[in-house]
């Protein structure tokens, strides 16, 4: 280790082209659900905190998330990053960059184009985002319009700083030769399982979710992803509003449901026809508008198995993400 991988520093990226929706998150906002405010954070919670991992930052520091493309963005010193999400095309001063792995660039700009898949992709830099922490949380509330960098998405010329971290001495992009799976969790022909509400007047109307194939609307957004189809029977309105969550199925009127995702509010009045289990909701955060999902029911004891399945295949990437780190 050179004398410059010593030292802690500290420096601000400047965001020369922020694309359609980027933003800063972490991993959310407990505690405040009483006062209407949402969780939020990563819409993939545990591709975020990869690659968290991938540039020894903890689980929960925060990273940039962003929608169809992504911002470009000037280094002004050498920085490591890692890319996780949805394929996206990453050049660094024209180079190609490839994701799911730990990359030391020097300074210069970072652009990050189109997806090729899915929808969104998050960004780490070694030391996080540092952001003010707000509530608890460094993550951007669009909604609330607090979080992040003034509660809202990014602009141009916007300065990210970056928390301490050990200073790296490269002149050209370092890119190692092994990586992770970006899309660990995510079978895009599986369907989306959900556990149906058994209330007597919706339970025919619930299992129906399953009897047809849905659309993604391009209205859906981080609040909530709006499927197109047939049309259900929705239940005549006047009902009191209930807490939802994400994952929350709701049926409102028009008889098109919605699935509320990671910026869902803490009450509604629609009827309520399940829920998306947890395992599944990373992938509803990556269908793209006019993707096909096929739901499916399954029962409370699938839900836990896929659940547990799900953080076991997290944390063996995270065990040979440090096992790697501490070779190197």
């Amino acid at each position: 280790m050179s004398a410059a991988d010593s030292l802690e520093t500290r420096c601000d990226i400047e965001v020369v082209a922020p694309g359609p929706l980027s933003h800063v998150q972490d991993l959310g906002r407990d505690g405040w659900r009483h006062l209407g405010i949402c969780r939020g954070g990563a819409l993939d919670p545990a591709c975020a905190a990869l690659a968290n991992a991938l540039v020894g930052n903890r689980d929960g520091d925060a990273v940039l998330e962003f929608t169809l493309q992504g911002p470009s963005l000037r280094l002004p010193r050498p920085l490591r990053i890692a890319l996780m999400g949805a394929l996206c095309e990453a050049r660094f001063e024209g180079q190609w960059l490839p994701p799911a792995r730990p990359i030391d660039l020097p300074a210069g700009v970072l652009s990050l184009g189109g997806m090729r898949s899915g929808v969104r992709g998050w960004l780490a830099v070694r030391g996080g985002l540092d952001t003010p922490c707000v509530l608890g949380s460094r993550s951007t509330d669009l909604r609330g319009g607090f979080g992040g960098i003034d509660g809202r998405a990014l602009r141009g010329g916007d300065l990210l700083p970056v928390g301490a971290h050990r200073a790296i001495d490269t002149s050209q992009p370092r890119i190692p030769g092994w990586w992770i799976d970006p899309e660990f969790n995510h079978d895009p022909h599986a369907p989306i399982r959900y556990l149906a509400s058994e209330a007597p007047a919706l339970r025919e109307i619930a299992a129906r979710l399953s009897q047809q194939a849905w659309r993604v609307n391009a209205a859906s957004n981080r609040q909530g992803l709006r499927l197109d189809g047939e049309a259900l029977q929705a239940p005549e309105a006047g009902a009191l509003s209930e807490p939802v969550a994400p994952g929350t199925i709701q049926l409102p009127a028009d008889g098109r449901p919605i699935v509320l995702l990671a910026d869902a509010q803490t009450v509604g009045g629609y009827a309520r026809l399940g829920h998306v289990i947890a395992a599944d909701l990373p992938r509803l955060a990556q269908a793209r508008p006019n993707a096909e999902l096929q739901f499916v029911r399954c029962d409370a004891a699938q839900a836990a198995a896929a659940a547990r399945k799900a953080r076991a295949e997290w944390a063996r990437l995270k065990l040979a993400i440090e096992a790697r780190l501490k070779r190197q």
